[in-house]
Parts: structure tokens; sequence; C-alpha cells
């Protein structure tokens, strides 16, 4: 797809939040179990003066349709169960998405487990797709992180993070789990969950320029 670079500014896997995206670990609990899933492309209008939460369009390669980023969104309650990507409700078709590395790591460790059972569940996922983007709402959906909502976001990524960081990769790699140790993992763990919420939330609020800038 060709995209009005004057208009839009083209978000791809070399902007740094899909980088973190991709190689963060603690993300792979929101791909693999959760199925919050990220698009390979995403467009920010640069004309518009609004937050960025509202400006944002995913573009489906397959019909050529600009969605609007919230339809994918808590508030809706599509923002997880993506596990095969994106669904297009004007098409039907799957949108690609970026793969976080440590979800390609436990895919590929666990492939005879799943292998066999990929097109019977990829169908059966897409057979429910359709009533679930039934009722989409866009009108007056506000920043999900703003409030106190970005807090809650960020001690759920902390605690992800320190059950993975101080409990699982200690015990995957048979190293000591010490008091002290669990102490400093939580510590570092809450500081940066809610350092990521807040980041969250100053991202999807920033205001484009109406003049393009």
């Amino acid at each position: 797809m060709k995209f009005d670079k004057n208009k839009y500014k083209i978000i791809s896997q070399k902007n740094w939040m899909i980088i973190h995206w991709i190689l963060n670990p603690g993300l792979v609990i929101n791909e693999l179990v959760l199925g919050q899933r990220v698009p390979k492309v995403q467009l920010e209008d640069k004309t518009s003066p609004k937050p960025r939460i509202e400006r944002s369009f995913i573009p489906c390669p397959h019909c050529d349709k600009l969605h609007d980023s919230r339809i994918w969104s808590t508030q809706n309650g599509t923002a997880f169960r993506n596990w095969f990507g994106l669904y297009c409700p004007d098409c039907g078709e799957i949108i690609p998405c970026v793969l976080n590395i440590f979800s390609f790591i436990v895919l590929a460790l666990t492939i005879p487990f799943w292998w066999w059972f990929r097109k019977s569940m990829r169908e059966k996922w897409l057979s429910v797709q359709p009533q679930r983007f039934e009722n989409i709402q866009l009108e007056e959906l506000d920043n999900p992180f703003e409030k106190k909502n970005w807090i809650s976001t960020g001690i759920a990524f902390g605690i992800i993070m320190f059950i993975l960081i101080s409990v699982l990769f200690p015990l995957i790699l048979q190293v000591p789990i010490h008091g002290k140790g669990i102490l400093y993992g939580l510590l570092i763990c809450s500081i940066g969950g809610l350092v990521y919420g807040l980041t969250l939330k100053w991202y999807m609020g920033v205001r484009g320029s109406s003049e393009g800038d």
C-alpha cells in the first residue's frame, strides 16, 4: 500500500515503540496468553490536532481500508484475544502483526504441541471474529491510560516482568533465588512498570499539528 507521506507518518518496525514491543520479554504474556498484538504498519495523521490515540490508523493490506486504531481497544472488548493477528472487520482477512522475539522462541520450542492443530485453531478463531466487531464504538473513546488507568497498567506490567525475571527465568536457568534478589526485583519492576504506564499515557496523548508539522 502507498500512503500520502505529507499527511501520514508511517509507524513501522523501525519505530522505538515497535522495537520495544519486539524485544521486551514481559510482552510474551501479552501476545501468547492475552492475545494482544501490534500491527506491522500504523499511520499517524500529521495534519490533525487531536491526541495520538484519535489520529492513529491501521491499514488493511488486503482491502486498503484505513481503520481507526481504537477499533481494537479495551473499551470495545477487542484489545485482546487477537492471537492470529488483527481481524479486519471490512474484508474478514488478518492484518499482519509483529512478533515478540521471546514469543517466537516459545513457539519454536513448543511447536510439536500446536503445529498439527494450527489450521483448525485459526479457523475456529476466525469464525467468532465477526460477532466481536458488530457493535464497535469510536465516539468519545478517550486515552485508555488517562486518569489513574496508567497506574493499573504499569502495576500489571511490573508484576509480569517481576514473575518472569525474578521467578521463572531463575527457575529455568536453575539459578538460586534469594530473598534480597526478590526484593530488588520487586522494587525495580515496580518502578519500571510505573514508568512504562506513564510513558504510554504521554505517548498516546501527544497532539498533532493542524499545519502538519
